[in-house]
């Protein structure tokens, strides 16, 4: 097994150690955000990430820009379905952010109804257990079956 190969399959193994957690957690027992969720806030900072989903779990990385500093993060998640393969890239607004280390935790993110999704672009609204919202404007490419809803967990990186 090469190197890449051992690094995709390990980065799998993780992924679904984390969806078996976020199974336990209750997933389902965060909100999630709106365009009313935001209605008249300034953006606090901007992100950008990318996330590749095969079989139902994901993983990537991404740069938060927080008061002119940049803060770069892992994020690794699960689709709530059969999954597919995905390469998700997104970049947007985060809001009620105060402190980096608040943009790390449990996302929930909602990216539309039930049902096939396939490329092309869209939004993504994600908000965490510290109340940190974002809305990404996204492109994809491949497919992905899910039932609408998503987890994701970031961890800044040191």
């Amino acid at each position: 097994m090469n190197r890449t190969n051992a690094n995709i399959l390990a980065a799998g193994l993780q992924a679904v150690a984390v969806t078996a957690m976020l199974g336990a957690a209750g997933c389902s027992a965060l909100n999630v955000p709106n365009s009313q969720s935001i209605q008249g806030l300034t953006p606090s900072a901007t992100v950008s990430l990318t996330e590749t989903f095969v079989a139902g779990v994901g993983g990537g990385d991404g740069t938060l820009t927080f008061n002119g500093q940049n803060y770069p993060f892992r994020l690794i998640g699960s689709v709530m379905g059969p999954g597919g393969a995905d390469r998700i890239t997104a970049s947007g607004e985060v809001y009620k952010l105060s402190d980096p280390q608040q943009f790390e935790g449990r996302y929930t993110q909602g990216s539309g109804s039930a049902g096939l999704s396939q490329s092309g672009q869209g939004q993504l609204w994600l908000q965490n257990n510290a109340g940190v919202i974002m809305h990404l404007y996204s492109t994809s490419s491949g497919v992905l079956l899910s039932i609408g809803k998503e987890e994701v967990i970031i961890r800044l990186s040191t």
